[in-house]
């Protein structure tokens, strides 16, 4: 049995939060592998208006669940979890897709980056060993620009800004429960923390094939993505100057 991760003998709560869109195929088997993999942590489902039987599933697992009456996208289930997190007083948590994506062996490895690097969030990048899943080509190319983008825009070398495998500490727990980007918001989200003098760092993952369900963004969707997160991070770096110039005037 492994027992709760520590730093200077005290013990560490930590919640996985798992948004949830009609992932009743896959969700069983996420949270099953979460209790053997991670049974220190908590996990907690957001049910994103679904239509099957997710909700179902998951409190079956022996997951908690809370149920969204209408669907809020991926922004608003994530930061449902973030307001837990704050509310509830956990030191640490944990963003797993339901579609067994993520490999949860890999969280006490987030969790130990974070103890060694005090990152106020840590980031599973699937392309740093580039081992496992890739993503198909168009995604890849599109992944690409936003890394290269996000790597200029702050000055850090971001290689997998799409990753939604990430661990906040409070500090960044805190922010998200009050403030976070809707539609489609990782990239934004590494925007916000940056704006908010707040830091992130990556350590490689192996990601799978997704196992279940329907990705959210389609092919058509993509250009709509691709086209928001550019503008939204421009503008959100156009405020962190203005911000900038603003305190050096006073």
């Amino acid at each position: 049995m492994l027992n709760r991760p520590e730093s200077h003998n005290k013990p560490h709560r930590v919640l996985v939060i798992v948004p949830a869109y009609n992932e009743a195929e896959g969700i069983g088997q996420v949270i099953r592998r979460l209790r053997e993999d991670a049974p220190y942590a908590d996990v907690l489902v957001i049910n994103d208006g679904s239509s099957d039987a997710t909700s179902r599933v998951a409190r079956a697992a022996g997951a908690n669940v809370i149920d969204l009456t209408c669907n809020l996208g991926i922004g608003g289930a994530v930061q449902t979890g973030y307001r837990y997190a704050a509310e509830h007083h956990y030191d640490y948590a944990v963003q797993i897709d339901g579609d067994g994506q993520h490999n949860p062996c890999d969280l006490r490895r987030l969790l130990s980056a974070q103890l060694d690097t005090d990152a106020d969030m840590v980031i599973g990048s699937r392309f740093i060993t580039k081992e496992g899943f890739q993503s198909t080509f168009a995604r890849k190319m599109g992944i690409g620009l936003l890394s290269t983008l996000v790597t200029r825009l702050t000055g850090q070398n971001v290689t997998d800004p799409t990753s939604g495998y990430r661990l906040c500490g409070r500090r960044a727990i805190s922010l998200f429960a009050r403030e976070y980007p809707t539609d489609y918001p990782e990239v934004e989200a590494l925007m916000l923390l940056y704006n908010r003098e707040l830091s992130f760092t990556e350590i490689p993952v192996v990601m799978n094939e997704r196992q279940g369900g329907v990705s959210s963004i389609s092919a058509m969707k993509s250009v709509y993505y691709m086209s928001k997160v550019i503008l939204s991070v421009l503008l959100m770096k156009t405020k962190k100057k203005r911000a900038w110039e603003n305190r050096y005037e006073s």
